[in-house]
């Protein structure tokens, strides 16, 4: 009886192992959301802080890795966070925009469960209600590869974070009451790098040892370029992509793009400038940083290095140089089951124009003349209780109409498992940068003039990039293939984030009639719940 029991004990702990083996890795984070005074442009200003660090703490996780991430919400009023580039696969729960989610109310919390499912790469978090994102509340979120899964590059000496972009001395309550006044944003007043202004940051790297630094754009308003003083990079990745590694002196990233680079210390023993500056601006921005050898024999010297301002061909000539690299791994291949995203037929095309309507008097933007106004209550709480009147699918045109604009809750509808052909139309004459979340997408072609069907003949659809956010250059067009592979409703949004909180955005609700954990997690029970949700459960009894 004893030897019995002893192999069933043994047998009991081989299961608990195997099974405790069999899941991914958790990683917890206790996050409390305050205000605090920062001082990005050498004011005093009233930032918002995660656990008092503007930015705020970086995420570190690798493929298949869990995260449990607690969030308290210490400030004056409603908080949400969301994750520029994760795709929350079957998750759209934890997508962190008003249309998902429900604000987090002042004084509560709200755990977000994510799981970085077969991601890889470089990506950031951001304040996604009210404005916030003036005030701070962002920071990095690295993806590595799991051990099993080569990278086509040598493990670099060190791993930078390096989020810049554009910045604004008003508070975010009174750059929010100037769009509510129906006017647009005045000019940024700085740029920062990791939430300094000029000459604050440093970063210490040894002579002759190779560094991979990840790059954001984490502005409101702004394109950037981003150069090193002496020294070349090594392009790797881009939002989750290994890339052909194609050699630049600066690199154009726009608004909610991000880049990861390697840059080799192989100059002599001194300081150099990190340059980021403004793209496209009549008044060109610019702020530094220093790269450090840890054995310089002396500071910077000379000016910073210059960079393009307003070359559009430059630009685009740049973008189209940048190519998926073939030959490396990746997390997965797309849903079809291969690379091979150019022999696909694609099911629907979409065509999405961008404009600047006055409606009632007041600046608004808009996608297919429709300026999206929130609702009384996350559209994906209406349309998972089924509650009437909150939206209404085709409540925004798959092709641009040339009506007058007007303002609507907008939700586009689309089938789980298309494969869509979605051309962005830009025929205003400021760069525009667009983001889809829960997805990635093949950048197939982009050219200036009016799109036709005759375009495609230009596409490339052999080893283009796929990413989450792309730019559109002033009247041109820009258009993409996009897997519809993982279920929700999601937004579609300008990164320009006065566009985007005046109007220029809309969901997209990729269904399955399914109903299974196959094809979405149900509703957390954690789940916050507002406007007509409330009384509702989030669980069975």
């Amino acid at each position: 009886m004893r030897e019995y029991s002893s192999v069933c004990a043994f047998v009991l702990v081989f299961f608990l192992v195997a099974c405790t083996r069999g899941e991914d890795p958790y990683r917890f984070y206790n996050w409390n959301v305050t205000y605090g005074d920062i001082y990005p442009l050498g004011e005093r200003q009233r930032g918002i802080l995660i656990n008092g660090q503007f930015p705020g703490p970086q995420i570190e996780s690798a493929t298949n890795d869990n995260l449990i991430i607690s969030v308290f919400n210490s400030l004056d009023e409603p908080f949400l966070i969301s994750w520029n580039g994760v795709q929350q696969r079957r998750n759209s729960w934890q997508d962190g925009v008003y249309g998902t989610n429900c604000p987090i109310p002042p004084g509560q919390n709200f755990t977000y469960v994510l799981q970085v499912k077969d991601q890889i790469g470089s990506y950031f978090y951001f304040p996604s209600l009210a404005l916030h994102k003036a005030a701070g509340g962002y920071g990095g979120f690295k993806i590595i590869s799991r051990s099993v899964i080569p990278v086509p590059f040598p493990p670099p000496a060190g791993d930078f974070t390096i989020l810049a972009g554009d910045w604004y001395k008003k508070n975010h309550t009174d750059l929010r009451a100037i769009l509510d006044s129906g006017s647009d944003l005045p000019f940024p007043d700085g740029l920062l790098i990791n939430g300094r202004g000029s000459n604050s940051y440093t970063f210490t790297v040894d002579q002759g040892k190779t560094y991979r630094l990840r790059i954001s754009n984490v502005g409101l308003t702004t394109s950037i370029n981003f150069r090193i003083q002496g020294h070349k990079m090594l392009l790797v990745e881009v939002e989750g992509t290994h890339t052909l590694q194609n050699t630049y002196d600066s690199l154009d990233i726009h608004l909610g793009q991000s880049y990861s680079v390697l840059v080799t210390a192989d100059q002599p023993a001194q300081d150099y400038y990190i340059v980021v500056s403004s793209r496209f601006t009549s008044q060109v921005l610019s702020a530094t940083s220093i790269f450090r050898y840890s054995n310089s024999a002396g500071s910077v010297s000379g000016p910073p290095p210059g960079g393009p301002t307003t070359q559009i061909d430059w630009s685009l000539e740049q973008a189209r140089s940048i190519r998926r690299n073939l030959t490396a791994n990746g997390p997965r291949p797309n849903p079809q089951g291969s690379y091979h995203y150019g022999m696909i037929n694609t099911t629907q095309t979409i065509r999405l124009a961008n404009s600047a309507p006055i409606i009632n008097g007041k600046q608004r933007y808009a996608v297919n003349s429709v300026s999206f106004i929130p609702a009384d209550t996350p559209l994906k709480l209406a349309d998972y209780f089924k509650i009437s009147g909150v939206f209404s699918l085709g409540s925004i045109p798959d092709n641009p109409t040339g009506s007058g604009a007007y303002l609507q809750t907008s939700v586009m509808a689309a089938d789980f498992r298309g494969y869509t052909e979605i051309v962005f139309e830009n025929a205003e004459d400021t760069v525009q940068a667009w983001h889809i979340d829960g997805h990635s997408f093949f950048v197939v072609g982009m050219d200036g003039g009016q799109w036709s069907p005759a375009s495609r003949l230009s596409y490339n659809l052999r080893d283009t990039i796929s990413r989450c956010t792309v730019q559109v250059y002033p009247m041109s067009w820009t258009a993409v293939y996009m897997p519809l592979d993982n279920v929700g409703i999601w937004n579609v949004r300008s990164e320009n984030w006065a566009r985007q909180y005046l109007g220029q955005q809309f969901y997209l609700r990729v269904y399955s009639p399914a109903n299974s954990w196959r094809d979405e997690y149900p509703i957390p029970s954690n789940a916050l719940l507002c406007g007509r949700a409330v009384g509702h459960r989030t669980r069975p009894l």
